[in-house]
């Protein structure tokens, strides 16, 4: 009769542990390319550190335990809180995917993004054709400089 509580006891135990193991796993944040996230940091944090900031970089707001995340390119990274000591408080995966596209279109090798809202017009994304992100980025500089009209044009 001991034996088989000692046994349900192990078990149980075992399940328990079990359960609990995905919510020790890392945590993850999802940010879409070309866009800002203002994350709050675990109290007492007084280093960030950023696996990749060519995926993912930080700005420190004034408020301390505040940060602007911009994701940069597509791809994975993490993040690391430390505080004063050295020692870790939360460790986060930074997850960069592509924010919602009206329109990609592939020719062969050659590739283009376009936002549609309504009209289509050229978008500017990671792993277009050169051509494609080249116009979109001289148009891009032709409108701002026309918004701007003592700021010289991209050429």
């Amino acid at each position: 009769m001991f034996l088989r509580f000692l046994i349900q006891r192990v078990l149980a135990g075992t399940c328990l542990a079990l359960l609990a193991w995905p919510a020790a796993a890392q945590d993850v944040l999802t940010l879409e390319i070309d866009r800002a996230k203002i994350v709050e940091l675990p109290a007492g944090t007084n280093t960030l550190v950023i696996g990749n900031p060519g995926i993912a970089d930080a700005t420190v707001l004034r408020r301390q335990n505040r940060i602007v995340l911009t994701a940069r390119a597509y791809g994975q990274t993490n993040m690391i809180a430390l505080d004063a000591r050295g020692t870790a408080l939360a460790e986060v995966m930074l997850v960069v995917k592509n924010a919602e596209v009206g329109l990609v279109v592939q020719r062969g090798l050659e590739r283009e993004t376009w936002t549609c809202s309504p009209r289509c017009e050229p978008a500017i994304s990671p792993g277009d054709s050169a051509r494609h992100s080249g116009e979109a980025i001289k148009q891009a500089g032709q409108h701002g400089g026309f918004a701007r009209p003592n700021v010289p044009a991209a050429k």
